[in-house]
């Protein structure tokens, strides 16, 4: 009898260590995910700021808040318990220091500010992208990320074709 249990209690450790790797995993990739949300809040809450034009305004405040609740959804999926912060990426400090240079050096305007945000939205598919090939997510995390990742997309479909049909200062 005492055969039985102890390869069970073997079989129940190995499904218990194959669980917290996989959320661990998770937790590494919703991590990435997180601080990608938290500079598109940043962008576009500095977009905004620079946008003369209330439509563009409008846009990127709606925007800044959809990553805010993209990345309170993702940290309610953080299984471990190191804190997640409000850290962004070391590719989103670069990009908000390349729109400051944008704005500094008179690309300033409707489509320079669309491009830069375009620039953004790009960044954002790679990382969600990654983070879908990660083949340890569980299906409830992989079915967040794809429902976001869709929702990103349409969002870089709206700027890119504002962007398109902007006219360019000069």
């Amino acid at each position: 009898m005492n055969e039985e249990i102890f390869p069970r209690s073997l079989l129940l450790e190995k499904i218990f260590f194959d669980l917290k790797f996989k959320h661990m995993a998770n937790s590494e990739t919703l991590r990435d995910l997180i601080r990608i949300n938290n500079d598109r809040v940043t962008g576009y809450s500095k977009a905004a700021a620079q946008a003369d034009d209330n439509d563009l305004q409008s846009l990127f405040s709606e925007l800044a808040q959809q990553s805010r609740q993209f990345a309170n959804e993702l940290r309610s999926c953080v299984s471990d318990n190191k804190d997640v912060t409000d850290e962004t990426t070391t590719a989103g400090k670069i990009y908000r220091t390349w729109m400051d240079v944008k704005a500094t050096f008179g690309g300033d305007g409707r489509k320079a500010i669309l491009a830069s945000c375009e620039f953004g939205e790009d960044a954002a598919q790679k990382a969600y992208k990654e983070g879908l090939e990660d083949n340890e997510l569980t299906p409830d995390v992989r079915a967040i990320l794809e429902k976001q990742k869709t929702i990103l997309r349409k969002a870089h479909d709206k700027i890119k074709m504002m962007r398109d049909t902007a006219v360019a200062h000069h």
